[in-house]
C-alpha cells in the first residue's frame, strides 16, 4: 500500500496517517523527519543537505527526490509506506512518477479555511508539559491556565491567525495544481475526504475505501 497524504496545516493529516500506518503495517514518512534522518545518518546525500539546510537554502526538487527514493529502498518499505509532505510541487510529483514507484493512492483531506483558522488559532499550550487545550473544544478549567500545574498556557506562533493564514495561502498555492495533476493521472486513485467530521467518521471512511 503505497499512499501520499495532502492536506492543510491542521487538517489532522497526523492522526490519520497513525491510524493508516498501523491497520497496513507501513512506515510514516514525513520529509521533516526524512531530512532530519538523513542529516543524522551522515550519508553523503545526508551532509549535502546539512550544507544547504546550514546555508539557509531550501533543498531542491532532485535532492528530494533523492532522499524519498533513498528512504523508501528501505527494507520496512517493503510492504509500502506513506507519504507526508512530499510531493510540494509539480516537479516533485513528475520526478516521482518518472522513478516508476507506483503510487496505489492519494488521499487529500479538504477542511474549509475557516474552520483551519478555528481549529489552530483556538490552540493553547502548556510549554513544560506539551499538554495542549483549545479554547473552544477543549478549554482548560481556568482561563488560560494549566489544569495540573496552574501556570500560564501560551499560544504558539504557528497558531496565530495571521501565520495560520499565511501556511493556508502557500498550501493552496502549492497543493492545488498537485491535486489536479494526480486527479488526471489514470495510474492512481485520487480521493478527497471530508476533514470535517469526527475523527472516527473520517477514519472510517479511508479505511473503508483502502
Amino acid at each position: 500500500m503505497k499512499i501520499i497524504l495532502l492536506g492543510p496545516p491542521g487538517a489532522g493529516k497526523g492522526t490519520q496517517a497513525k491510524f493508516i500506518c498501523n491497520k497496513f503495517e507501513i512506515p510514516f514518512i514525513a520529509t521533516g523527519d526524512m531530512l532530519r534522518a538523513a542529516v543524522a545518518a551522515k550519508s553523503s546525500l545526508g551532509l549535502k543537505v546539512k550544507e544547504i539546510i546550514e546555508s539557509g537554502k531550501l533543498v531542491s526538487d532532485d535532492i528530494m527526490v533523492s532522499l524519498v527514493q533513498e528512504r523508501i529502498a528501505q527494507p520496512d518499505c517493503v510492504n509500502g509506506f506513506l507519504l507526508d509532505g512530499f510531493p510540494r510541487t509539480i516537479a516533485q510529483a513528475e520526478a516521482l512518477t518518472n522513478t516508476k514507484i507506483d503510487i496505489d493512492y492519494v488521499i487529500a483531506i479538504v477542511v474549509d479555511d475557516e474552520e483551519i483558522v478555528r481549529r489552530m488559532s483556538g490552540r493553547r499550550v502548556h510549554p513544560a508539559s506539551g499538554r495542549t487545550y483549545h479554547v473552544v473544544y477543549n478549554p482548560p478549567s481556568g482561563k488560560d491556565k494549566d489544569d495540573i500545574t496552574g501556570e500560564d498556557l501560551i499560544q504558539r506562533e504557528d497558531d496565530k491567525e495571521e501565520v495560520v493564514r499565511h501556511r493556508l495561502e502557500v498550501y493552496h498555492q502549492q497543493t492545488k495544481p498537485l491535486i489536479q495533476y494526480y486527479q488526471a493521472n489514470d495510474s492512481v486513485k485520487f480521493i478527497n475526504i471530508d476533514g470535517s467530521g469526527s475523527i472516527e467518521k473520517i477514519t472510517q471512511e479511508i479505511l473503508a475505501i483502502l
